[in-house]
């Protein structure tokens, strides 16, 4: 004997349900006292018209202190830390359009010609309205020599260059680092097409 089911009846979520893009602490990559260089960024996030992106998530992508990814395809003799995934995500702030993330300076990393490209870390930027994320990169201003070589900083047009750099503001420990992220205009941001 077989019973026919019927369609189960549409439901709300309820009340305790939550999407969880991003949670307090996404943003610490690093404890206090683990090794390498502990760095913070911190920036805006501001549109054409310069005014802050209330509420933009942004996610950042490096190697460790040592150069590598903890990622299956880098399976390079270098140090590899269970603690350290290289991954991290914030918000900016509604009010000010403010982030920040507390991470390591990464180690340089191969290119595609063989040489080390410039410590970099690879950021994502989404927001309300926008159909796809923008990629970009964000160097260090006192890596001058190690940006200089950068492949992907030498095909990028000289004036433009500097729209990928971090400026250091504060070289206590931990290195304090400037990087805004803005949308359209003479000074936009690069953003990369992978």
């Amino acid at each position: 004997m077989s019973a026919e089911l019927g369609q189960t009846p549409s439901q709300t979520v309820g009340p305790y349900f939550t999407l969880r893009v991003y949670r307090k602490g996404d943003e610490i990559l690093v404890p206090e006292g683990y090794p390498g260089e502990r760095i913070v960024i911190e920036g805006r996030v501001l549109d054409g018209d310069r005014r802050h992106i209330e509420d933009a998530l942004l996610e950042i992508w490096q190697a460790n202190p040592a150069g590598r990814y903890r990622h299956p395809d880098d399976t390079r003799d270098l140090a590899l830390d269970a603690g350290f995934t290289g991954f991290g995500r914030t918000v900016s702030d509604f009010e000010t359009g403010e982030y920040r993330f507390v991470t390591v300076k990464p180690g340089p990393v191969p290119d595609a010609e063989g040489a080390y490209q410039a410590p970099h870390i690879s950021l994502v930027v989404q927001g309300r309205g926008m159909l796809n994320p923008v990629f970009t990169r964000i160097y260090f201003s006192d890596e001058e020599e190690a940006n200089q070589d950068d492949l992907t900083l030498r095909r990028v047009p000289a004036p433009r260059r500097d729209t990928l750099i971090a400026q250091l503001l504060d070289d206590q420990d931990p290195k304090v680092y400037r990087f805004d992220v803005l949308f359209q205009g003479e000074d936009e941001t690069v953003f990369l097409d992978f």
